[in-house]
């Protein structure tokens, strides 16, 4: 029984210079294909827009474009481009549109010729009119497949064959259509011709390992985030800044920072990560197609960006404009005045793929396998090292996969700014990264955002001063910041120390694996999900900015908002909680601000230090107390818990307190001679304690040999002339000798100060340093600046608690008020 549609279509076939058949694909492959080429149809590609552009965006089709559609479906089925099915429906599909718009053949071929003599789509020679008359001959005499024997088999088979995949995982390819329809999915050489250079000539990419890091990169970042970024600025600029802005560019930036601008001064969405996401989708075919991605792993980058898009846009046209701005930008040209032109085709089009609703495309089980398929790329904790850090560096968000090897000019730059900027050096080894980890600091600010959020900071006003204005305000905005755990704060500073860290490749991977593990098991603890933790880190951001360095709420609150954002898709199931460094108790954090403005504030537990720093440290202990090695150094902490400088107070100073005239007579007799230095330092403190130098004679000077003990016991630690035990007995004797002596931070700020200045020795700048010591104090006691040191946040020892409880687990241990 002869097949009605392959029978007509074998007939027009004749008009193209094809011998009757009545199979139209039984042509042998290697002809059909080099027929195939000698059309222009290089690859599978091609052949899909040739076929979607024979119906054109609507309206009536040409008939010369019809015929040579017919041909290239017999073509690409013959080849086996299409599969017997598809290239069917096409053919068929053809053949309802001209009997839509040719009710005779007469006309028909009335319309070939016509279209043949004035646009030359249809080739032949002169026997083209005879093969015309020919068929219609057929049709009059009742031979071969007449017209009303085509359209009675049409109605019985109408729309049966889908032009296009249709299959659930299928359907996703049909956002691939904004570079290219794809007829099957079976992803092969001859779907993409010259891919190989292309990808990389346009994209560098030379290998599977390289491709999805890209892939990565464009679901997580791509050429949106930086225009996002400066959109948000020129918005908030007037018109004379925003000029100004783009004439700053350097000159190959300055047309796309034209186009920007007028994207902004026009009105227009500022909106384009269609650019990105569906790039995303191509290259995931372009994959497939060169072999270096699975078939499964192709579709599931491909539905991560259909995902992606699909939370950003209602429908195809607005995803099309999206694209339209990005292509705009990256071409730095604006093309939306060619909008219609480039797009009428897929958002027109009859048989466009594009038919089917956007919204609903997809099955939502595809959709979340692809998210599992994401989130496993990044289960390395190594990814949440590169998330945080490409915050500052957005660089690194191309590192996604696997670690690329770097090349040596940034290792050389990792290891400057390790050796420059943090004094980190290969020697000390990873466990030097400890020293950056800083819970106590995030104890501290906890602590006084939820004291702000209740009104309970401490008075501004301190017995040595007031502080600024702008660093009380500062200090009484942390209320904001009390619903938010501090942690990230530090830890993303940490981060990106330790992202530098694996760049130098100086220190052991398999422990700064393991670093990279306890990160992101301790911000997993902390934050339960991405929005937590880039909520936290924006508003601390917000209260305690990087001085000296640009904000970076912007990017952060970027990342917030995108969708595709890496913070998103790593993995937040936290394992067991183990800290990249140790994190000291309530009760000993509390004995090492025991040190006060003396030094710098310790946020951490104190670890051995390399040789290199051991050396600056031993020449601060000989050259300020004499000492030389670990037992001097322990006999000498003793001593200063013991009796200290407060001793020598009480016998050589204090009983002249009692006796005012022989005060007088010994500091005559002494200024009437030629002094030694230590008989001078003598009669300086004779002065001091005449004029009883603030309050030298009635205060308790215990706070300035507690200061000097913890201080010298932390630098025995970071020796190594003290172990940890003997460390923590230290903090704990100091602790339980505070509590004795002192009622609260204010009355030890009192004894540590007189003690400092009693006991300072002669120098010219005597003044500069009290002065320098009274505004430290100042910061110390009124926590303003919030990181001066943590007086402010901890309750002094033995003292009544005062403070209120944080909101957050990322506190201390030993707080007994803590409910958690």
């Amino acid at each position: 029984m002869v097949d009605p549609l392959n029978a007509w279509w074998a007939q027009q076939l004749v008009l193209c210079d094809w011998a009757f058949a009545p199979d139209p694909l039984t042509l042998e492959p290697e002809v059909a294909t080099a027929r195939l080429e000698s059309l222009g149809v290089v690859d599978r590609g091609e052949l899909g827009w040739r076929l979607l552009e024979a119906l054109g965006a609507g309206g009536e089709a040409d008939p010369a474009r019809l015929l040579a559609a017919l041909e290239l479906a017999a073509l690409g089925g013959a080849a086996g481009w299409l599969d017997t099915a598809r290239a069917r429906g096409w053919a068929q599909r053809f053949a309802e549109e001209i009997g839509a718009h040719h009710d005779t053949l007469d006309r028909w071929l009335s319309a070939l010729c016509r279209a043949r003599s004035a646009e030359g789509w249809v080739r032949g020679d002169d026997g083209f009119s005879e093969a015309c008359e020919a068929l219609a001959a057929l049709e009059h005499q009742g031979e071969g497949v007449t017209w009303d024997m085509l359209r009675e088999w049409l109605a019985g088979h109408r729309r049966q064959t889908a032009l296009w995949p249709e299959g659930a995982i299928e359907r996703v390819w049909r956002l691939r259509a904004a570079f290219s329809p794809i007829l099957e999915v079976a992803p092969a050489p001859l779907d993409w011709q010259g891919l190989e250079e292309w990808l990389a000539e346009a994209w560098q990419v030379q290998g599977r390992d390289e491709l999805i890091r890209v892939l990565l990169w464009l679901g997580a970042q791509g050429d949106r985030q930086a225009w996002d970024l400066d959109a948000s600025r020129l918005l908030a600029a007037a018109a004379e800044e925003r000029r100004a802005w783009w004439e700053a560019l350097p000159p190959r930036d300055q047309p796309a920072g034209r186009v920007l601008c007028d994207f902004v001064e026009g009105g227009e969405p500022l909106e384009w990560a269609a650019w990105d996401w569906l790039r995303l989708i191509d290259l995931a075919w372009a994959g497939a197609c060169m072999g270096w991605l699975s078939e499964t792993e192709a579709q599931h980058f491909a539905f991560h960006g259909a995902d992606l898009i699909l939370h950003r846009y209602s429908d195809w046209v607005a995803l099309a404009r999206a694209y339209q701005r990005g292509r705009s930008l990256f071409e730095a040209r604006d093309l939306r005045p060619a909008f219609d032109v480039d797009w009428s085709l897929l958002l027109l089009s009859p048989v466009s793929p594009w038919r089917t609703p956007l919204q609903g495309l997809l099955d939502d089980e595809l959709l979340e396998t692809s998210r599992q398929a994401m989130r496993d790329w990044r289960r390395d904790p190594r990814h949440w090292v590169l998330a945080l850090a490409a915050v500052r560096e957005p660089e690194l968000s191309l590192r996604q996969g696997l670690a690329p090897a770097l090349p040596e000019a940034r290792r050389q730059d990792a290891r400057t700014y390790l050796a420059e900027t943090l004094d980190l050096h290969a020697d000390e080894g990873a466990e030097a990264l400890a020293r950056y980890w800083l819970p106590a600091q995030a104890h501290h600010l906890n602590q006084l955002a939820a004291d702000a959020a209740h009104g309970a900071l401490p008075p501004a006003q301190t017995p040595f001063g007031h502080p600024t204005r702008a660093d009380v305000a500062g200090r009484d905005a942390l209320g904001q910041a009390s619903r938010h755990a501090a942690t990230i704060h530090m830890a993303e500073k940490y981060a990106f120390h330790l992202q530098m860290a694996m760049d130098s490749e100086l220190f052991d991977a398999h422990r700064l694996a393991e670093l990279a593990t306890a990160l992101h098991d301790s911000l997993c603890r902390f934050y339960a999900s991405p929005r937590r933790l880039l909520l936290a880190w924006a508003q601390w951001e917000t209260l305690l900015p990087e001085p000296d360095q640009p904000s970076l709420v912007a990017e952060i609150r970027w990342h917030l908002d995108d969708p595709g954002s890496l913070f998103h898709w790593l993995d937040w199931r936290g394992g067991e909680w183990q800290e990249p460094g140790p994190r000291p108790s309530l009760s000993h954090f509390t004995a090492m601000a025991l040190v006060g403005p003396l030094n710098s504030a310790a946020w951490s537990l104190p670890q051995p230090e390399s040789e290199r720093e051991c050396g600056s440290i031993r020449e601060w202990v000989d050259g300020h107390y004499g000492l030389h090695g670990a037992g001097e150094l322990a006999d000498f902490v003793d001593y200063l818990l013991e009796a200290g400088d407060r001793q020598e107070y009480q016998i050589n100073y204090a009983p002249y307190t009692l006796n005012p005239a022989r005060l007088t007579s010994e500091i005559a007799t002494l200024e009437s001679d030629d002094c030694g230095e230590e008989e001078r330092n003598h009669l300086l403190r004779l002065q001091r304690v005449r004029d009883d130098e603030d309050g030298c004679n009635d205060l308790d000077l215990t706070a300035w040999d507690l200061a000097q003990a913890v201080d010298l016991a932390i630098a025995g630690r970071q020796l190594g002339w003290l172990g940890e035990g003997d460390f923590l007995k230290s903090l704990e004797r100091a602790h339980a000798l505070a509590a004795r002596h002192y009622g609260g931070w204010e009355e030890y700020a009192r004894g540590l100060y007189a003690g400092f200045s009693f006991f300072m020795g002669e120098t010219p700048e005597r003044e500069a340093f009290l002065s320098g010591f009274r505004q430290a104090l100042v910061s110390w006691l009124s926590a303003a600046p919030p990181l001066a040191g943590p007086w402010a946040s901890l309750d002094f020892p033995g003292a009544r608690a005062r403070h209120w409880a944080p909101m957050h687990v990322d506190t201390l241990p030993g707080d007994g008020r803590q409910l958690h």
